[in-house]
């Protein structure tokens, strides 16, 4: 089947929306989905700044959701019609897949990241018969089509606007499963948000969903705006006197931090913010040296990193989509919408923090 996707060829050169070819239909256990929308993630975009350890030409999109056309074979547990939010990829089968953590799948970097699946690479190519980088997080979603493996699909209600949904399978998941998975925040805990981008914003709603008193820190009053009227208590970040704020607005401190910002200087002002025995969690990947000021990690205090938000998205997704059916979990207005063929205006106003979360329309 021929259709249009948005092709990388260069590193540091625009998407270009082409036809593309997928020569087979699903293989056994694989389905094949009409995307109805995809979110754009900071993921995404990184890889230009991957030093080629992500293939080109590659069609990327992670955050994919649209309507099953076709499976293969019987035990996919979907069917032509169902309605599916896409997430990341994972083995299934290396120990951590077995505990249950398939974002810490051994196999995760390889499979998402840098080169996706061994198995049918050479069915996917440009109209000129040129490969295609196979799979991109198991789908390749910035297209009209993905074919996925059927354990990466999480089935949803068909009255949900399936086309907003896939940020539900990466950025809004990342945010709130720290705070319900991570951190298991509930009524009264304390948290401290620090970046108010997609995934601190979900942080902030799914706070404010479990009844926990949250800090957004940012240095932009629009997003600051966003997060209040989230329910967190907005802070304009500055050079000085951070961690001194928090501790004073939260009676002492929170017993939560989630940073996704990477920066270090911000890092520090979270520990420093910490009650005793508090967690930090990091989800921005690190591109430095981490330094640690000294006594920020006394009496009990932890940091950690967190992946997808320690989530099962067939656990999570439903969860997610169930508040926002109780209106406790607006994520649809941090969205906006482009046709596919503005994929290069999207992550322009991605950049440039003109959007919270760009979603692609094919």
């Amino acid at each position: 089947m021929r259709f249009d996707a948005a092709v990388l060829r260069e590193y540091e050169g625009p998407f270009a929306v082409e036809e593309v070819v997928l020569d087979t239909g699903p293989a056994e256990g694989e389905v094949l989905v009409r995307i109805a929308g995809c979110g754009m993630c900071r993921t995404d975009l990184a890889v230009r700044h991957s030093a080629g350890r992500s293939p080109l030409p590659a069609v990327l999109g992670h955050e994919g959701a649209g309507v099953v056309v076709e499976t293969g074979g019987p035990d996919t547990g979907l069917n032509p019609g169902d309605h599916v939010v896409l997430g990341f990829d994972s083995c299934g089968r290396c120990p951590t897949c077995l505990i249950g953590a398939p974002a810490y799948c051994d196999s995760f970097a390889s499979l998402n990241l840098f080169g996706g699946r061994t198995e049918h690479t050479a069915r996917f190519r440009d109209a000129a018969g040129g490969g295609l980088a196979p799979r991109w997080f198991g789908q390749s979603s910035f297209a009209a089509y993905a074919m996925v493996r059927a354990r990466n699909a999480v089935r949803v209600d068909p009255s949900l606007p399936v086309e907003l949904l896939g940020p539900l399978g990466c950025g809004f998941l990342t945010g709130a499963g720290a705070v319900l998975n991570s951190f298991g925040a509930g009524p009264g805990d304390t948290l401290a948000v620090f970046g108010a981008g997609a995934v601190g914003l979900a942080a902030v709603m799914a706070a404010t969903a479990a009844g926990a008193v949250t800090v957004a820190v940012d240095r932009f009053p629009e997003r600051l705006a966003l997060a209040e009227r989230f329910g967190a208590i907005p802070l304009r970040a500055a050079p000085a006197g951070l961690a001194d704020r928090i501790r004073a607005l939260t009676g002492g401190g929170v017993q939560y931090a989630l940073d996704t910002t990477g920066s270090a200087p911000l890092i520090n002002d979270a520990l420093r913010a910490l009650r005793p025995t508090g967690h930090l969690g990091l989800v921005a990947r690190l591109r430095t040296t981490l330094p640690i000021e000294p006594g920020s990690l006394d009496r009990g205090r932890r940091i950690s990193h967190i992946c997808e938000g320690d989530a099962v998205p067939r656990l999570l997704v439903p969860r997610l989509t169930g508040l926002w059916q109780a209106g406790r979990f607006p994520f649809d207005e941090l969205i906006r919408t482009y046709p596919l063929a503005d994929i290069n205006e999207a992550e322009r106003d991605c950049e440039a923090g003109r959007v919270v979360k760009p979603v692609l329309i094919p």
